[in-house]
């Protein structure tokens, strides 16, 4: 077998007649479709655009700043008064409570140790601002949990 394959004369890879085609290698330039002064103006133009918009949505922004801010310095007393109306409120319902548990404690009477006043040196028209635990002594506890938190973070 040897013998049979080098009697076989080689085939060699040659070229296509004519020779292969030739190999592109010249600049193609790239198709312009903006000049310089076309793409500066289309920037100006783009701007001018953008800060005209910009400008009245400042605007716009500002005047509800100031509305928003109005509203809320009219608010804030009604919201004030409704908190100390709310403040004075729980100190009734402690008194009120206090009263409720203590009613069959001989000699307790209400704002007083055993008919002691706690202030000795105040007039008896004072308010006297709880402690925090003071205030929240009859509430549930999960709104002192709540406020204690809230006031922790504050």
């Amino acid at each position: 077998m040897a013998t049979a394959v080098s009697q076989v004369p080689p085939k060699q890879d040659l070229p296509p007649p004519g020779g292969y085609k030739k190999i592109p290698f010249a600049r193609v330039p790239p198709k312009s479709y903006f000049t310089g002064f076309t793409m500066i103006g289309a920037y100006v133009a783009v701007t001018t655009v953008g800060l005209g918009i910009y400008y009245l949505t400042a605007k716009k922004v500002r005047r509800d700043e100031i509305e928003m801010r109005s509203a809320q310095n009219v608010i804030f007393p009604i919201l004030i008064a409704e908190r100390d109306r709310e403040f004075l409120r729980q100190l009734r319902r402690n008194r009120d409570e206090e009263a409720e548990l203590m009613k069959n404690v001989p000699g307790w009477e209400v704002g007083t140790w055993y008919g002691e006043p706690i202030y000795k040196t105040l007039p008896e028209d004072t308010l006297v601002t709880p402690i925090f635990k003071e205030f929240y002594a009859h509430t549930d506890w999960k709104s002192y949990a709540k406020r204690a938190n809230l006031k922790l973070w504050s």
